[in-house]
């Protein structure tokens, strides 16, 4: 990475199946044709959110690879130091280029979900990749509906320099991105991430972008992109 670059991070929170994975793939692959060196990073355990950027295939996630090498304790240092994982084992080129990473979860009935995060943001810092490829973006996709401690992870360490939230208008969409805002609130006192911006987007029969509108407001924020119903 070039001495005093910034690279451009941000996070996409909300509730599970509200199209926030499309919205955060089709951005890297935005910025990719631009010219600029970008990796999105899925941290939902249904290890999905890359898909679009590489043919509807899957890739191994970084808790898959550490469980098949029989890695009982999770000790990064070690990890890397001891060569005992690659970089191409966890990462993976999509469309244009655009490094593609999935966290993974929990053998079921096991663990926290949220704990692939954790591991799987430290073991990429640990081994470089942020400097390696030189990266110009960062796409942090993560799962909404509970923001616990490694879905949290974000929101916590400052990583991202915006979170926006992808919401519909319904009842409980709207009630997961308000958990979410309480999150950003809460960690944003101690140099945690801040909110950039509701993005609305619908999902069902609902259609209701004042609504959107009216609950951005009251948050602090505002409506910077929205995906309506198309018109017949």
């Amino acid at each position: 990475m070039a001495k005093g670059k910034k690279i451009r991070q941000m996070a996409f929170y909300g509730k599970g199946g509200i199209g926030k994975s499309t919205i955060a793939s089709n951005l890297a692959a935005v910025y990719a044709e631009r010219g600029l060196n970008t990796m999105l990073v899925g941290c939902d355990p249904k290890a999905d959110c890359t898909r679009n950027l590489r043919g509807n295939t899957d890739i191994p996630t970084v808790l898959d690879v550490l469980r098949e090498k029989g890695v009982a304790k999770l000790e990064l240092i070690e990890l890397v130091d001891g060569k005992q994982i690659d970089v191409d084992e966890i990462v993976y080129k999509g469309y244009k280029g655009v490094l593609c990473v999935e966290a993974g979860g929990p053998e079921p009935a096991v663990g926290c979900a949220g704990r692939g995060v954790i591991v799987a943001i430290d073991l990429l810092k640990k081994m470089g990749v942020y400097d390696v490829f030189d990266l110009d973006v960062v796409i942090y996709d993560v799962l909404g509906d509970i923001v616990c401690g490694g879905f949290g992870m974000p929101l916590r360490r400052g990583l991202a320099d915006d979170v926006f939230i992808v919401t519909s208008a319904d009842y409980l969409s709207i009630y997961a991105a308000n958990n979410i805002c309480k999150g950003i609130n809460r960690h944003a006192r101690r140099d945690g991430s801040p909110l950039g911006g509701i993005v609305y987007n619908v999902r069902g029969a609902i259609d209701d972008l004042t609504l959107v509108e009216e609950f951005a407001q009251s948050v602090g924020s505002k409506v910077i992109g929205a995906f309506q119903a198309t018109q017949r």
